[in-house]
């Protein structure tokens, strides 16, 4: 099959040392020949020799990541090139705590081969604590509703997906946008799908994220809603808003100038003020979603360019 797993991991020693052979284990029922890449977000704790030491056991397990963190948008990132690089058919994503179970891996990657392009392992009961589980409950119905991508559990960091699907996301994996991986495919043509799956409680450390993930997460949904929307033409959006800000001044104008005609005093009045900063601010709102449509263009014309 080509299966590759990949697991980003931030001071997970403790974690690792069990979480990759039970990886391994439930991976080989499947595909006997699947590889698990751990790339390590710049662990301050003894993780590059924990994983050295699995690796004496474990053939099939190796070692990607950097000195610093950098995030675990970069860490899938790199997890996603390196596996692309090495011919990978499917592409699974899972954390480094303990949480998501790896005897779960033969269902998600049985829907991955019947018709979906990506499937999320939804933890329909999580093990986590009252705030994260209603914070996260929101975030997912608000996801659901803005996005229009179906799902319950687009945050949870087990997936698999096709090759495909990994190379048309991967350009998609910084910042914080990893959480969006199954919006985004959605948004991209694919076909998407969830699978209810076993939560466990982390095994060991604590979890790193705190209550300000929600707000956030709600930025960067906003963030991934122009950019999928927008991307090839930035100027229907800043045009759009430009143009209204300078009719409404027009019209604030019209309505003193006719007042002026009539005698009234308007040099004092704030609408005069109004109007003609809506008028200022709509020209340069304007403006500038043309210079970014310019820049679109000259990027598409650079990438069509013949070599």
């Amino acid at each position: 099959m080509g299966v590759w797993v990949v697991v980003p991991a931030f001071d997970e020693a403790s974690n690792l040392e069990i979480v990759v052979p039970q990886i391994v284990e439930h991976l080989h029922t499947v595909d006997p020949d699947g590889q698990v890449l751990v790339v390590d977000d710049g662990s301050r704790d003894n993780t590059r020799e924990v994983l050295e030491a699995l690796q004496q056991s474990l053939p099939c397990l190796h070692v990607d990541g950097w000195r610093r963190n950098r995030g675990k948008a970069a860490a899938l990132k790199q997890g996603f090139t390196v596996a692309l690089q090495a011919d990978a058919s499917i592409v699974v994503m899972m954390d480094a705590d303990g949480q998501d179970d790896p005897s779960e891996l033969p269902r998600v990657l049985e829907q991955v081969g019947n018709g979906s392009d990506l499937v999320t392992g939804a933890r329909h009961e999580r093990n986590d604590r009252f705030v994260k589980r209603w914070t996260s409950k929101i975030y997912n119905g608000t996801t659901s509703r803005l996005s229009g991508t179906p799902g319950r559990d687009f945050n949870s960091g087990f997936k698999a997906m096709t090759a495909e699907t990994a190379e048309a996301v991967s350009p998609m994996l910084y910042g914080e946008l990893y959480r969006y991986i199954t919006v985004i495919a959605h948004w991209l043509g694919f076909e998407v799908a969830e699978v209810p799956v076993k939560h466990h409680a982390r095994l060991h450390g604590k979890t790193k994220y705190g209550l300000n993930r929600f707000w956030r997460g709600m930025l960067d949904l906003m963030t991934v809603r122009f950019l999928m929307s927008y991307e090839h033409r930035p100027s229907h959006l800043f045009g759009g808003l430009g143009i209204i800000s300078i009719l409404v001044g027009i019209v604030m104008l019209a309505y003193l100038f006719v007042e002026k005609l009539l005698g009234a005093a308007i040099g004092q009045r704030p609408m005069l003020l109004i109007a003609v900063l809506l008028v200022v601010a709509g020209l340069q709102v304007l403006l500038f979603g043309l210079l970014a449509e310019l820049i679109v263009y000259v990027r598409q014309r650079g990438s069509s360019t013949p070599r």
